[in-house]
């Protein structure tokens, strides 16, 4: 009988979790740090995304609890533990610190190695020199990956392209990519959209495009300007009742062409819709432009945050900043005013705090949302008097400014921009 991954999970559920105090999980398990785990005869690896901790004491002192708690338990089943690494991951899945035990006093790891954050840390101590297994050369080093980023240039005439996407549909990310759209051309932005929703296209009903034909002039496209905002979608170019069956590289051609064949003229944010999950679009677009962020839409329930984490850790693959997560229908306000918690409130917020990243807001639904959405009238979202109360309309603007705060600080970062001081 050996370690099982059931048996090392269930040991870290006596590991103390870093910064939760009484108010929150007490254990690594509960409190979500586990990210991986691995276990064979008397070998194991563990993985911990800890926010809380940043410096190299209390990653030891991580370290150390997860340690004890593992040899304590497998000694118990009359296991002794050859080897047992424990290695803290960032947000990207880079690590940054690395611990191990090689079958020393219980609890006291063989050895401490630091990793800076973009590179993983050194190999755990090898077979003979500490009694512990050698690694795969090579295996899980993420610096050697080419970031898709890295070659894709700039949109002429476009500040900020920002993606908005979800790891699966349904929970109302053309929605948000719409209104989000349409409250930043509100506070005097200009904004385009791009519906890259190739199989599934929103853009046509949500912004009232029926009537509209599609021109061209000198072999570009056209956007159309509704709502205060230019709007380009793959609804306007085929039969709306006909199915895209298209592979891959079609769907790449599509995308290609909306993107560089439309005369955007100069905008401070491009909004790109994407299809749900993790397929070719969002590849494609990652190695066409260059984007400020991508913005993820959640509803609150844990199956819809399943999803959405495999979408965020996508971006973030892809050398994408995430800017922040969306809970959308956080909320059901009813006719009578009153909220409803219909999918449990505050999943996703819970979620963007375990994974490390901004939360931008949750937005609720009423009738008045889906009436707004079905007729076309996006811009009667942001009046109370049309959006059945003032709830949905303060989310939307809030919204939109916690985004434009995440896009400064993301410009920053890239060096697209610097800070400036206003003396007065």
């Amino acid at each position: 009988m050996g370690l099982t991954k059931a048996m090392v999970t269930e040991a870290l559920r006596a590991a103390p979790a870093p910064g939760n105090g009484n108010d929150g999980p007490t254990d690594l398990v509960s409190a979500r740090c586990v990210e991986w785990v691995a276990a064979c005869d008397t070998y194991g690896t563990v993985k911990l995304h800890t926010p809380s901790v940043s410096d190299k004491d209390g990653y030891q002192q991580v370290a150390r609890g997860a340690i004890e708690a593992v040899v304590r338990a497998a000694k118990g089943e009359g296991i002794d533990v050859t080897s047992l690494t424990v290695e803290f991951v960032n947000h990207s899945g880079d690590v940054v610190h690395a611990a191990k035990y090689a079958g020393e006093q219980a609890g006291q790891p063989a050895g401490e190695q630091n990793a800076p954050p973009s590179q993983p840390a050194a190999a755990p101590t090898e077979a003979g020199a500490g009694g512990g297994h050698r690694p795969i050369a090579g295996l899980g080093d993420r610096s050697r990956k080419p970031n898709p980023q890295d070659d894709a240039g700039p949109l002429p005439g476009v500040k900020h392209v920002i993606a908005v996407g979800a790891g699966k549909g349904g929970v109302g990310k053309s929605s948000i990519a719409v209104n989000l759209a349409v409250a930043l051309a509100r506070q005097g932005k200009a904004v385009g959209v791009l519906d890259a929703d190739i199989y599934g296209p929103s853009l046509p009903t949500m912004l009232g495009l029926g009537a509209l034909e599609q021109n061209v002039m000198q072999n570009m496209l056209q956007p159309f300007y509704v709502h205060g905002v230019k709007a380009i979608t793959v609804g306007k170019l085929v039969d709306p009742e006909k199915p895209l069956i298209w592979r891959g590289p079609m769907a790449h051609g599509a995308f290609k062409q909306l993107t560089e064949q439309t005369e955007w003229g100069e905008l401070d944010y491009l909004v790109i819709d994407l299809p749900p999950g993790t397929g070719d679009i969002p590849l494609t677009m990652a190695q066409m432009l260059q984007l400020t962020g991508a913005v993820i839409v959640c509803t609150p329930q844990q199956v819809a945050q399943d999803d959405a984490v495999r979408a965020l850790r996508m971006f973030q693959q892809l050398g994408v900043d995430v800017l922040g997560v969306v809970e959308n229908m956080s909320y059901f306000i009813g006719d009578d005013g009153k909220t409803y918690d219909l999918f449990g409130r505050g999943g996703a917020e819970q979620m963007a705090q375990r994974l490390a990243v901004p939360f931008l807001g949750a937005v609720p639904i009423n009738t008045a949302l889906r009436v707004h959405a079905d007729s076309g009238d996006p811009s009667a979202n942001f009046d109370p008097a049309k959006a059945g109360g003032p709830l949905l309309p303060d989310s939307l603007e809030r919204l939109a400014k916690n985004l434009e705060s995440q896009v400064a600080l993301a410009s920053m970062r890239q060096g697209r921009t610097k800070p400036t001081i206003s003396i007065s």
